[in-house]
């Protein structure tokens, strides 16, 4: 019986925990937190790609226009290589509003943003080599 219980307890976890887990449409996993949400990396899809599974979480899920703003809320670290994920939000309340002239930087800035429109344009790259 403890079997049981404890089976369909994780089954339960796991089902919940995958059902908040959105695929965006190259393929990067982005998740839901408290002030926004986490993309996840991969390595395989740098900024642009991050950017987009960004724009493609507001637009699909939050319901998001083109011109709503995309702000990265907490950077990753800066270096060569980085795998770590970066976290967004909508809500620019408490960041410094920064302009991406480099779209490889933005990440590690707090409060680099885009719109979603032009975020969404970087999902073209994905849809080409895919």
């Amino acid at each position: 019986m403890r079997r049981v219980v404890f089976l369909a307890a994780f089954l339960l976890i796991a089902t919940s925990a995958a059902a908040q887990t959105f695929r965006a449409e190259n393929g990067v996993f982005v998740l839901p937190f408290s002030a926004g949400f986490e993309v996840q990396s991969d390595g395989g899809h740098g900024a642009r790609g991050m950017w987009c599974a960004a724009a493609d979480y507001s637009r699909r899920v939050l319901g998001a226009a083109s011109v709503d703003r995309i702000y990265v809320a907490e950077g990753r670290p800066p270096g060569l290589g980085q795998r770590a994920p970066v976290r967004f939000t909508m809500d620019a309340s408490g960041l410094t509003p920064r302009t991406v002239i480099i779209v490889g930087a933005s990440l590690s800035r707090a409060g680099s943003n885009l719109s979603v429109g032009l975020a969404y344009r970087f999902c073209a790259d994905a849809r080409l080599i895919n």
